[in-house]
């Protein structure tokens, strides 16, 4: 504006910043710790920090620290040992189904949970489609044989050996009984740091029960893959 025919020139125009460098870190501390929540929680949560801010600013906030709403991906799984896999594919090929028909497969797998056909919303950066903290799954154990299947476990916290084996004694044995009764029963598993512990292998022994041999990384060997 004009004063006495002098420019003056103020140093910023429109209306002051409502939230300090503070609230916004605070804000993306939130964001990063619930991705899968909604612009309404994260405006909830930063409200209850003493951050006063309409919805719209917790918005606007959020798309200028980087983030966009987006569909959440399952990070595939890697094979890479193919020749081991090929050498116990031979070795197997001439078993009869008599022999297959002894054997009960396992295994874990990730589930992305899902709302119709697109998927939950995730708030995540670019370069974080594959981050952990940006997917969200559950983990299923199973079992099934010629005979049919067992029971479904899910599995709610990491699956170390202590809750493998809770697996395995309450609800791999009830499926083991019920499937095969006192026939010979072949176990198979993959090579999770869980199934090859030593805890683990002991349980076998003292149940007296036959484990398969497994070459690693071969899910696609598993029938149960396609159940």
């Amino acid at each position: 504006m004009h004063i006495n025919r002098k420019l003056c020139r103020r140093d910023k125009c429109g209306r002051k910043r409502c939230t300090s460098s503070r609230d916004d870190r605070s804000l993306e501390r939130i964001v990063r710790k619930r991705p899968f929540k909604s612009v309404g929680d994260f405006h909830k949560e930063w409200a209850e920090a003493a951050v006063s801010a309409s919805r719209a600013t917790t918005h606007r906030r959020i798309l200028d620290m980087g983030f966009k709403c987006c569909f959440s991906l399952v990070k595939p799984l890697l094979n890479n040992k193919r020749q081991k896999r090929l050498t116990w594919a031979k070795e197997k090929e001439n078993c009869s189904v008599a022999q297959w028909s002894k054997v009960l497969f396992s295994d874990e797998s990730n589930f992305c949970i899902s709302f119709g056909n697109q998927g939950p919303r995730v708030w995540r950066k670019n370069r974080e489609t594959h981050n952990a903290r940006c997917l969200k799954s559950v983990l299923i154990w199973g079992a099934m044989s010629s005979a049919g299947g067992g029971p479904l476990c899910s599995i709610k916290s990491r699956a170390n050996a202590a809750v493998y084996l809770e697996i395995l004694e309450h609800f791999m044995l009830p499926s083991a009984d019920e499937l095969y009764g006192d026939g010979d029963l072949i176990f198979q598993q993959d090579f999770a740091p869980a199934h090859t512990d030593k805890s683990t292998k002991t349980w076998f022994n003292d149940h007296g029960i036959t484990v398969l041999d497994w070459p690693a990384n071969s899910p696609d060997l598993n029938p149960i893959e396609n159940l």
